[in-house]
């Protein structure tokens, strides 16, 4: 009896130096095989490099532009992941509503009702097919940083993708923003060898809205969402990405009337989109235009009203001192005006009363409460639909004349103000007029206004300061800028 208690102590005691034995030959094996996956570059080469590593993680600071974003890659596979979720849970209460259906009608002695053909494959396409589509399409657009093909030494350290490509959520913002290569990998006519799409800064603060604006079938009518996309241009998403969608239009569009009629005539109502206005025909904008979004263009839809401005006489008051006549500032360089620019609140009229004196005026218009770039357009003017955030896209000493009134009324910061007089200045060339049309701004604010204006150093044909109230002004100026080289 001993002699086999002794017999399996031993067998035991054997069988567990064994397993010991084996835990420590697994274990010296694994720290050889970890030893030799990193201290070789077979399988990842170039994985002890700092530059290539630090590719796959957002530099601090930066915010993911200076280097890939694993929170972003990290965000658009839990995007693609809930899709997935959600069409496993539709798909699920779409067969157990199915399964109720027929157990019902079997308790009824009915005949179970079958779905027809028609109706199954707009299921198939709108509940399955097309979200299968989207969360494919999701997972192929996941990019990995690599290193640039071109093998740039001064490009080496950057990413080809761009680290924009995985943190919007639309699938169209995400190809716009994919840098495209050239054809055949041949630089082109500007010395580069890919294309990115240009898009404002600020769109990425605002994604969700410009998620909003991106999400649209491919080669279909775009959605009626204008307002959304100059929405995001005021909020700085400016310039905003082009689309792949057929802008719609208002169905009962009109032939425009001739050009010398067209100039003071009141646009035809089915010429315009009134979907996101208040008003829904001109009428009601005569009629409402001290309404709050276009008061500062008081009385501009007024056809006969506008005829008289800056060719009748001064209204009565202080302000006939600030009020410039288009003779007038025309005289100070005869001959010369041929082209300009008009910064204002406004359907054109400026630019219409300078066409009939051969000067080409663009106007810069916004929609704001009012269809002003369609009715400036439609008058047969040049509508310039850009915000005062955007560098005029004007090139450097080309115009004669740039005329701004109603535009700034004395609220728009200073520093702002100093970026767009410095961009007027860049595309005024050299003898070329800055017309400010009765500039309003309150009177403790007029020193430094008149800083802004002043150190140009412009040549002085007419500078003049009258009282809009107690405490407001108007300042009203012809400047010419001077010759520099």
């Amino acid at each position: 009896m001993e002699g086999f208690c002794f017999a399996r102590c031993r067998f035991t005691r054997l069988m567990a130096a064994m397993q010991l034995l084996l835990g420590v030959f697994v274990i010296f094996i694994s720290m050889a095989s970890l030893h030799r996956f990193y201290a070789t570059n077979s399988f990842l080469p170039g994985l002890d490099d700092p530059a290539l590593c630090s590719k796959f993680h957002t530099v601090a600071g930066a915010g993911g532009y200076a280097g890939f974003d694993i929170r972003a890659l990290a965000d658009r596979v839990d995007d693609v992941l809930v899709q997935l979720a959600e069409l496993q849970d539709k798909l699920e209460a779409t067969a157990l509503k199915i399964a109720k259906k027929t157990k019902k009608s079997k308790a009824r002695h009915k005949q179970p009702e079958n779905m027809t053909m028609p109706v199954f494959r707009r299921f198939l396409e709108d509940e399955v097919i097309h979200p299968l589509y989207s969360a494919h399409i999701a997972l192929r657009l996941i990019r990995i940083p690599r290193p640039d093909p071109d093998g740039g030494d001064g490009d080496a350290a950057t990413p080809a993708v761009d680290p924009l490509v995985n943190f919007f959520t639309a699938e169209e913002t995400r190809k716009y923003v994919t840098a495209k290569g050239n054809r055949d990998g041949l630089p082109s006519v500007y010395g580069t060898n890919r294309t990115y799409g240009t898009i404002g800064h600020a769109c990425v603060l605002m994604r969700q809205e410009l998620d909003e604006y991106m999400s649209y079938d491919v080669g279909a009518h775009c959605p009626d969402d204008w307002d959304l996309g100059q929405r995001l241009m005021l909020g700085g998403c400016d310039p905003l990405p082009r689309r792949r969608c057929l802008a719609l239009a208002s169905k009962f569009f009109q032939p425009p009337l001739a050009i010398n009629e067209s100039l003071w005539t009141l646009p035809d109502d089915g010429n315009v989109r009134w979907s996101r206005y208040h008003c829904r025909g001109y009428k009601c904008l005569s009629a409402r235009n001290q309404r709050r979004g276009y008061d500062r263009c008081v009385g501009c839809f007024d056809m006969d009203r506008e005829r008289q401005r800056w060719v009748a006489a001064a209204p009565n008051g202080t302000l006939s001192l600030a009020y410039f006549r288009i003779d007038d500032v025309l005289a100070a360089k005869p001959g010369e005006v041929r082209i300009g620019l008009d910064v204002s609140v406004t359907t054109g009229s400026f630019a219409a009363r300078m066409r009939e004196r051969n000067v080409t005026i663009v106007s810069a218009a916004l929609n704001l409460g009012a269809p002003f770039a369609e009715t400036i357009a439609l008058r047969g003017l040049v509508p310039l639909y850009a915000t005062m955030s955007q560098r005029l896209p004007l090139f450097d000493n080309t115009m004669d004349l740039i005329h701004t009134a109603g535009f700034f009324e004395g609220w728009v910061d200073l520093q702002l103000l100093d970026f767009v007089l410095f961009d007027w200045d860049r595309v005024l060339r050299p003898g070329g007029l800055l017309w400010v049309d009765k500039f309003a701004c309150a009177r403790k604010d007029l020193d430094d206004y008149m800083y802004m204006f002043l150190q140009f150093r412009y040549k002085k044909h007419r500078w003049v300061i009258s009282f809009k109230s107690k405490d407001e002004v108007y300042l009203s100026a012809l400047l010419e800028k001077p010759p520099r080289s």
